[in-house]
């Protein structure tokens, strides 16, 4: 029985312990109902600071860093009656990783608009980023800013109280719910069903209110979970946890952990053992562990962990075509997959034999429906054009699907003889995906630089012929395509780009120049002001003619060891920053031993 004495204290303890930490005095403000447009930053402490969030069709949503700068910056800041912009932030979660819509991409202002939905952008909800790209802020304030209604008292009493609770749930003292949890031992009683082991807890239905799907209400005295054999050792840890907000998390124990986080409702832990659960992606290269926890991920419902287990099969989609999982892959994630314009492929073409080789393969087990479904994803005006004359002979499903075929290869050559613009006169080409890239790796448009490595990697721009298999019209070639055209070995290097992929602009070229710089020393050679190291620059040498058209929306990929890609990020006014304040690796790579791989990715606007 809880005595009286017991129940002030937890009483106490809880008022101290809401949300974490902190306690706000704020009792005479009240909240106004957000309007269609409205601007807030989320995530911070102060009000001046924080992650770029849109109200619109009844959602906050946040906004893609592709194509953000101080212009747009000043926009939010002077929507939210700040005298002006300080900074923009990119890689922050700013506490909570957002989960919701991502309303704006590519957005582009002039600095003067009174509301950010002025600028231009593509339309509500089409973008092709993900929330690790998220932009922040930081607002300039100035001292006629500050009022007390601005004050913020905060009482962080987290490490004894923690301490305190822990002591509370390990003696058992005044509890009064109990959770039953229910395992396998892994033997079989004599009817034949399997022997359950049950474990008693004893909590406190103060504590556990927090959460309501332990149903520790005043009418409801215990609980049965029933949990794995694996995850039974790892239970009482876990309601440990919320009384503590501490707990150590091994490989063995997290997704147990990020299960049962899940399933109460203990969102932070849920959030932090999903992160730790990504951090392993890289581990196998047979890409078994990726898939099963991408199907966790999708039984468990955590959008954000079955997210980053997608980009990652986007980013490194090469290696997982050689992989013995590749033919178990479901319909739905090789439809997900073909979606993303973050997809890292030598071409387009590369892409359409994979998934034609998936087909057949998997032929006896899909429908005619599901098939001219997957391949209508493919983006045709971006093979390249060489590649749509032989498609006719060389690909093995053209007699099949001649209509989608047809249909698509006229698409593309129209893309190749006319420009964007005569496109766009015709209604059903608006919006349309096919003619935005992915990250194409093969030659021209993109070049590796690897400065700590003593010889080249063997590999290159062309196709070895793997395996070949069907016969006559049917036969379809495998090749072995590398990621990297060439490696470099010095920490800049020149090369040239046509304007676009397009054949109109074959023969107009750019030149580029990049760099990859190490230490204060090389940025002070070369006149750069490094914030961090290390950098990648890259540069345009020559003024593309066509620039009021086409824009650039380059990328940096960052290979671990020759082994997989473990960031991908875009450039911010030439620059990209590996590992900074700002920006945080996807994926660990042990003692940063990176190949930097430079990729032109040429938009019509």
């Amino acid at each position: 029985m809880l005595t009286r004495e017991n129940l002030c204290t937890l009483w106490l303890l809880l008022l101290l312990h809401v949300s974490g930490s902190a306690i706000k005095f704020n009792m005479f403000r009240s909240i106004p109902r957000p309007r269609e447009g409205d601007i807030r930053l989320f995530g911070s402490e102060r009000d001046s600071e924080g992650r770029v969030e849109v109200y619109h069709d009844g959602k906050w949503g946040t906004v893609c860093d592709d194509g953000w700068d101080m212009a747009e910056a000043q926009v939010v800041c002077r929507q939210l009656h700040f005298p002006g912009a300080k900074s923009v932030v990119i890689g922050q979660d700013y506490g909570t990783a957002a989960t919701g819509p991502i309303w704006l991409d590519d957005i582009n202002c002039n600095g003067t608009e009174s509301h950010l939905f002025s600028c231009g952008f593509k339309n509500w909800g089409v973008s092709d980023c993900s929330h690790k790209e998220d932009v922040g802020i930081i607002c300039e304030t100035g001292n006629d800013n500050v009022t007390i209604s601005d004050s913020k008292h905060s009482l962080d009493h987290t490490f004894s109280l923690s301490d305190d609770l822990g002591q509370i749930f390990d003696s058992g003292n005044g509890c009064d719910f109990l959770i039953i949890v229910r395992s396998p031992t892994g033997n079989k009683q004599e009817d034949g069903d399997m022997e359950m082991m049950d474990t008693t807890i004893c909590a406190h239905k103060m504590i556990l209110s927090q959460f309501p799907l332990f149903s520790a209400s005043e009418g409801n005295a215990n609980i049965t979970v029933d949990v794995s054999q694996a995850c039974e050792p790892h239970f009482t840890s876990f309601i440990r946890y919320i009384y503590t907000r501490k707990i150590d998390v091994a490989f063995s124990s997290v997704q147990c952990l990020h299960w049962m986080a899940s399933k109460f409702g203990v969102k932070q832990l849920t959030e932090e053992a999903g992160r730790l659960l990504s951090k392993v992606l890289p581990e196998d290269d047979s890409f078994r562990t990726q898939l099963s926890i991408y199907k966790y991920a999708e039984e468990a419902g955590d959008s954000t962990l079955q997210e980053n287990c997608v980009q990652y099969l986007a980013w490194n989609y090469q290696n997982l075509t050689r992989s013995p999982v590749w033919s178990d892959l479901s319909v739905e994630l090789i439809g997900t997959l073909l979606t993303r314009s973050d997809l890292v492929v030598p071409d387009e073409y590369f892409l359409l034999q994979t998934v034609e080789s998936w087909i057949t393969e998997k032929s006896d087990s899909i429908n005619s429906d599901t098939q001219v479904h997957l391949l209508s994803q493919i983006r045709f005006p971006m093979i390249p054009v060489e590649k749509l004359y032989e498609l006719e002979s060389s690909s093995s499903l053209y007699s099949t699907d001649n209509k989608l075929y047809q249909e698509k290869m006229l698409k593309a050559f129209q893309f190749n003889v006319l420009l964007y613009s005569n496109l766009l006169s015709n209604p059903k080409f608006k919006h349309d995906h096919d003619y935005l890239p992915r990250i194409y790796t093969a030659t021209p448009w993109s070049v590796s630089i690897n400065p700590l490595s003593a010889s080249p990697q063997q590999g290159s721009s062309h196709m070895r012929n793997r395996n070949a298999y069907g016969s006559g019209r049917h036969r379809y070639d495998r090749y072995d395509y590398h990621i990297y055209p060439s490696v470099h070995h010095t920490a800049t290097q020149s090369f040239s780009t046509p304007v676009h992929n397009s054949l109109i602009f074959k023969e107009n070229k750019v030149y580029w120049e990049a760099n990859v710089f190490k230490s204060k020393s090389e940025c002070s050679n070369r006149a750069v002001a490094c914030d961090s190291l290390p950098m990648a620059k890259l540069v345009h040498q020559s003024q593309p003619s066509t620039q009021s058209t086409i824009r650039f929306q380059n990328r940096l990929l960052l290979l671990c060891q020759g082994k997989y890609i473990c960031q991908v990020q875009d450039f911010k006014d030439n620059l990209a920053y590996i590992a900074s304040n700002n920006t945080k690796l996807a994926y660990p790579c042990p003692d940063n031993q990176f190949t930097y791989h430079f990729v032109i990715r040429p938009e019509y606007v």
